[in-house]
């Protein structure tokens, strides 16, 4: 029998430690990032085993999270949930198995969504964005409204039909955008400053249909969001389903669950304005009615008082009675009635009354006032 395998062989240990240089060494091997379900999970006093296993099943790794390394975690591995990891590969040399040792854990898929969103959701409420005081109000009865959603979407036909039927005369301006996908959000940017730059609309709807969190993600994205918080137009959205809820929808003036609920809340029903006014006419005629009742009212109760004055009363004789005696008081003092009874009246040429003699002198021209005229003389003596 040859020796010559002997001299050659390797002892476990040294193939063992012959593979964890190859390993632990490996610069790709020290830092990356690994995605699988969890598909096994064993909490121990020193730490929380676990292996990933790819979607088809075919290949698994198996894990570690140290527990001095269990709070930089962004998120604990779950049974059956899908995560990304980020750790390095290490050797077990007792059991001659690798394994990752785990220092850094997010969700991925719908899980990796729902951390973005609730991060993005917490800054942007701090900043105040979603503050109920910077709400702006709808106009009551708009005349213009703007929509912004997928041409070929079910959600346009749906807002145009609502509109329609409830005020016909409704004017609709359509700025289309792509609402799915990679160009959805500058799509959708680019959608509402067309709008706010054209200045006709008074509210502009944004809308789409349901769909999967992925499809609705672009009304999560953070430049969407500050679109809508600085439109200078009101904002309604209409994004998804009841179930539905966007970081659009908190950041815009009224959120609707619907297309169609988006647009019955931006204009009234035609045939409500109609009974709103028919109602007010009816409260108008009402209160005129009302009005008329009281002046006519007061009138008649008027007329009766006058009626029902006694012509002999005794305030009413004393004020007859005092009434004629002013009147001859009056009549005896005009100065008219005197000259009438015979007497003249002399002036001066500057209208003052001669009243005695001593005012004269000759040759000072008088005016004589008569019943009837005036005649103007000359003083040619002074009698005492």
């Amino acid at each position: 029998m040859s020796n010559s395998g002997l001299e050659t062989a390797l002892s476990v240990a040294g193939v063992t430690q012959y593979i964890q240089s190859l390993l632990e060494d490996d610069p790709q091997l020290m830092e990356l990032w690994v995605t699988g379900e969890v598909s096994s999970l064993n909490a121990h006093r020193v730490g929380l085993f676990f292996t990933l296993s790819d979607s088809e099943g075919k290949a698994t790794i198996k894990c570690v999270v140290w527990n001095s390394q269990k709070s930089q975690l962004q998120e604990l591995p779950k049974l059956g949930s899908e995560i990304l990891v980020k750790g390095s590969v290490r050797l077990y040399p007792k059991k001659g198995e690798y394994q990752l040792t785990v220092y850094q854990a997010k969700a991925t898929g719908e899980g990796l969504l729902a951390l973005r969103y609730q991060q993005l959701r917490t800054r942007l409420a701090l900043e105040g964005l979603f503050d109920l005081e910077i709400k702006r109000p709808l106009p009551p009865y708009p005349q213009t409204i703007s929509v912004v959603t997928a041409a070929t979407a079910a959600a346009w036909g749906d807002i145009q039909r609502t509109l329609i039927q409830r005020n016909p005369g409704i004017r609709v301006l359509f700025s289309p955008a792509t609402v799915q996908g990679k160009e959805a959000p500058y799509s959708i940017v680019e959608a509402i400053e067309r709008v706010n730059l054209d200045e006709r609309a008074e509210v502009l709807i944004l809308a789409r249909g349901g769909g999967a969190v992925e499809d609705l993600w672009c009304f999560n994205d953070e430049r969407v969001v500050r679109a809508i918080a600085e439109s200078t137009i009101p904002v309604i959205t209409g994004i998804g389903h009841q179930r539905d809820e966007t970081l659009a929808d908190l950041v815009a003036d009224v959120n609707a669950h619907t297309p169609t609920a988006a647009a019955e809340i931006a204009v009234p029903s035609y045939d409500a304005l109609r009974t709103e006014h028919q109602q007010r006419q009816g409260r108008l005629v009402a209160s005129l009615e009302k009005r008329l009742k009281k002046e006519t009212d007061k009138i008649e109760q008027l007329k009766t008082r006058l009626t029902n004055l006694p012509v002999n009363a005794a305030v009413l004789r004393a004020a007859t009675v005092k009434t004629h005696l002013l009147q001859q008081k009056l009549q005896a003092l005009d100065p008219k009635a005197v000259l009438k009874r015979g007497f003249s009246l002399v002036r001066q040429t500057d209208g003052q009354i001669v009243r005695e003699g001593a005012q004269l002198s000759n040759d000072q021209e008088l005016i004589i006032q008569l019943p009837q005229g005036s005649i103007k003389v000359k003083v040619t003596e002074i009698l005492s």
